[in-house]
């Protein structure tokens, strides 16, 4: 797979009715799992932070690839 098919694959998920709801319910899931108020222990503090750097991952994925798409476009020239 080229990098242009990857691109336009990915393109095709962040168009669709699907993606657009997970990313609602995923922030909305950030801002409960952000509340320090709810965090019971260290160890939740924890695991509390790698699922905020999950979804932090997710929810950025597509600027993300906006990104290194132009990147990659600009290395080209």
């Amino acid at each position: 797979m080229t990098d242009e098919e990857y691109y336009n694959i990915m393109d095709d998920m962040f168009a669709s009715d699907g993606w657009k709801q997970l990313m609602e319910e995923l922030a909305e899931n950030a801002s409960n799992i952000n509340s320090v108020e709810a965090t019971k222990d260290e160890n939740d503090l924890f695991f509390r932070k790698g699922q905020l750097n999950s979804l932090a991952f997710i929810l950025n994925l597509e600027s993300t690839l906006d990104h290194n798409r132009k990147e990659a476009s600009n290395e080209s020239l």
